[in-house]
């Protein structure tokens, strides 16, 4: 029983790894596991698996926290392919129009935290269209490798059309400063 634990915990860590997610907690697919094989010895080891105690223990799955990084805003546009952004981005050069691009990830705690932010521009300045990616769909790897994104949060910011500034990382003052000046109506 143990061991078996032992294995399917190593492939969710495998498959974690191999899509790029950050699993915070193992949860099991069934919580039935008695309180007896908590202390299951592993075949190569004389103490109790870890991983069986630890699934024990474990909260329900209806409480497990969710990795959004925020409930999409009706003032923010997700783009969902690769089509979709060169459409998006020629249409914002040929009409000279302002625009953010925020390119995110569900399981950044930066993204997590600017989200909020982000929402609260594009309500602010309802004449600049929020467009967010999300660096974790296949359909945008061409375009990310493109863009050169390395990092997120990474927001990309168009004044008339034309990239006027770039913000990376969660820099709360300077994504405000630049918004400020760019977009403020007199």
């Amino acid at each position: 029983m143990a061991r078996n634990l032992i294995i399917r915990s190593s492939s969710i860590f495998r498959k974690a790894i191999e899509n790029r997610v950050r699993p915070f907690c193992i949860y099991p697919h069934s919580q039935s596991h008695s309180l007896s094989s908590s202390t299951s010895l592993t075949p190569h080891s004389s103490t109790p698996s870890f991983f069986a105690a630890a699934t024990n223990f474990s909260p329900p799955l209806h409480h497990r926290r969710s990795l959004s990084s925020a409930p999409p805003s009706t003032d923010i546009v997700l783009v969902n392919s690769d089509d979709e952004f060169h459409s998006i981005l020629n249409k914002v050069q040929d009409n000279s129009l302002n625009a953010v691009f925020y390119f995110t990830a569900a399981w950044c705690g930066p993204c997590r935290f600017i989200s909020p932010i982000v929402g609260d521009i594009s309500k602010k300045y309802p004449h600049v269209t929020t467009y967010k990616i999300d660096i974790d769909q296949e359909a945008i790897q061409v375009t990310l490798g493109q863009l050169q994104i390395t990092s997120v949060p990474t927001l990309h910011i168009f004044q008339n059309g034309k990239k006027a500034d770039e913000v990376i990382g969660a820099d709360v003052t300077r994504l405000n400063y630049i918004t400020e000046k760019l977009f403020k109506k007199d």
